[in-house]
């Protein structure tokens, strides 16, 4: 009541200064309240220094200055890092709200806050913003609406997305728009990677006096034997994206539309999936659960709880927090997960 009642009754043509109204208001309606302020002393000049980045979405019109730190020369300022927000951007307001605030280089991720991406890509790559984003569709368009931007010139947007089996000319494709898909199948991939399951067990082996060689092997031994009763289903899976590319390749060229001829599109299914589940088979025959893990979808199925359960965990939500943990305070496991991402992590620090 006292910040409206102030503007309300100040005299026409005056600059006033307004700083961290969070600090003596609700988040809910400091935006709404100052915004309707602002309207009707539309005769004033504001100034208001913030945290709330709503504020600065709900009036467009308002020029954003973004501090991001200064420098001291002893005891007094000697110089401002700071970036003015041009008035006109082409990117909608739930990029805004991710970027402002955020650190000059921002990665765009799959998945949601609660999600297993952002925690390990968080530790992964200290040095950025990370974003969720739903979906891969979500991410591309994310990286892509800033990087055209051009006058988002302080901003270097990167993304990492699944690999999902993807080809290679669409890991091309999407690296050359800032997104990089992973090396193995997904995030849980990397939680469960035989690498890091072997460091996480010599660790927790030291506390409770296990022989970590004998449970890892019993967790291979569980993973294997919850992945055989899905070897259909987990080929169907691998299956879809190849007989998706098969299926665009045949598309017909424009030539061929011109012509008017038909046009006849045979593909053998059957083969794509006989082909993913030999493969699968061959794998699960050999023991190698490597490949296993960093080519199939296995989070569809128990596999990953009983490598949990195995290595002495109560469920995977305990494991995988002890994998966060490892990357905390292990240098070689945190070296090595980071090779798993390709060259992001050099492109990402020559921005």
């Amino acid at each position: 009541m006292l910040i409206a009642a102030n503007l309300l009754t100040v005299k026409n043509a005056t600059l006033v200064l307004i700083d961290e109204p969070e600090r003596h208001l609700h988040r809910s309606i400091i935006s709404p309240l100052l915004t309707l302020l602002f309207s009707i002393r539309h005769d004033c000049a504001f100034i208001v220094s913030t945290h709330d980045v709503m504020l600065p979405l709900a009036n467009p019109g308002a020029r954003t200055l973004l501090i991001r730190g200064c420098t001291y020369a002893g005891s007094s300022v000697s110089g401002w890092d700071a970036d003015l927000v041009p008035l006109e951007t082409e990117i909608d307001d739930d990029l805004k709200k991710d970027i402002l605030g955020a650190r000059r280089k921002l990665l765009f991720i799959e998945g949601t806050e609660r999600s297993l991406d952002k925690p390990l890509y968080s530790l992964v790559f200290p040095n950025v913003s990370v974003v969720a984003k739903s979906s891969c569709r979500d991410v591309e368009h994310a990286v892509s609406s800033i990087r055209d931007a051009g006058d988002l010139h302080w901003l270097h947007a990167f993304g990492i997305v699944d690999n999902d089996r993807r080809t290679e000319a669409d890991i091309n494709r999407l690296k050359e728009k800032g997104v990089y898909a992973l090396s193995v199948f997904s995030v849980e991939s990397i939680y469960y990677h035989p690498r890091v399951q072997h460091l996480v067990a010599q660790r927790y082996a030291v506390v409770t006096g296990d022989d970590a060689p004998t449970c890892l092997a019993n967790a291979k031994t569980a993973a294997i034997t919850a992945v055989q009763p899905h070897v259909q289903r987990l080929s169907e899976r691998t299956a879809e994206k190849a007989l998706r590319e098969e299926i665009f390749r045949h598309l017909p060229r424009r030539e061929q539309i011109t012509d008017g001829q038909p046009i006849n599109v045979s593909i053998d299914v059957v083969r794509f999936v006989t082909a993913e589940r030999e493969r699968l088979q061959d794998a699960l025959d050999a023991g190698n659960l490597a490949e296993i893990i960093s080519q199939y979808p296995v989070r569809e199925t128990p596999a990953l709880a009983k490598i949990a359960q195995e290595l002495g965990f109560q469920d995977r939500e305990q494991y995988e927090g002890a994998v966060r943990k490892l990357l905390m305070d292990d240098n070689e496991a945190l070296t090595f997960v980071k090779s798993l991402f390709g060259t992001l992590e050099s492109d990402i620090e020559a921005a």
